[in-house]
């Protein structure tokens, strides 16, 4: 597979790809734009990582400190290297995992901010999947399914704590579903268009803790008419 590496959108920052697909998403952004810290003493860690495209949007906006966990080893060599050579070393840290094991680096309720951009797509036994392998795990629950990552999350959030998702519109019943059965509580949910003619494709949700309910839908973000990312929100 051929590596290269390419602007990071319009952050000022150099990210390392797969050039035959593996590469970050406007999704991506778009959730790294979505988070919010409310000062640079709150942890975050981005379940999914993938070649650290998040870790390093949020670096370019906050001094915190960031964790990224990513199971795959090719791509968290990409990400190592995109830190590197963005000099995020000191802030951003890549963990070559399963969110699965997350236990085995934080202790319960110790994290401020989780944020996820997962694989999307369920998976079972006659599921057609991409054949490079690398794809399929980074777009189907291979390895970790939307109810571990759910888990995972609330079980390392400290009370209040927010957790950040990006996923599939019609996949909302679903986790809102597992967001209560894990006690994190729906509070700011942001539909996704390609274009105004077409249903929702994809959601952006915050979701706290042990929160109090109250649910607010923010005006819908049409990607076909986004100038830019920084300050969408």
């Amino acid at each position: 597979m051929k590596i290269v590496q390419n602007d990071l959108y319009d952050y000022n920052m150099k990210i390392w790809q797969i050039e035959e697909g593996f590469k970050f998403s406007l999704d991506s952004l778009l959730l790294a734009e979505f988070v919010k810290a409310k000062n640079e003493d709150q942890i975050i860690i981005d379940f999914c990582t993938g070649n650290a495209s998040v870790p390093l949007v949020l670096s370019s906006k906050y001094q915190n400190k960031i964790y990224g966990v990513e199971i795959q080893e090719e791509i968290y060599n990409l990400a190592i290297n995109s830190i590197k050579d963005n000099k995020k070393e000191e802030q951003i840290k890549i963990i070559n995992d399963n969110v699965l094991n997350i236990l085995s680096y934080f202790k319960e309720e110790s994290i401020d901010i989780v944020t996820c951009n997962p694989p999307y797509f369920k998976y079972q036994k006659d599921s057609i999947i991409n054949e490079i392998k690398i794809k399929a795990i980074a777009r189907h629950e291979i390895e970790i399914n939307l109810e571990e990552i759910i888990k995972m999350a609330s079980t390392i959030l400290k009370n209040k704590g927010s957790f950040y998702l990006i996923h599939r519109s019609e996949r909302l019943e679903e986790i809102s579903n597992m967001l209560n059965k894990y006690n994190l509580h729906l509070k700011k949910l942001v539909p996704i268009y390609t274009t105004n003619n077409k249903n929702s494709q994809m959601i952006l949700i915050q979701a706290v803790k042990n929160g109090k309910l109250g649910l607010k839908i923010l005006p819908a973000i049409y990607t076909d008419k986004l100038k830019t990312f920084k300050n969408l929100f």
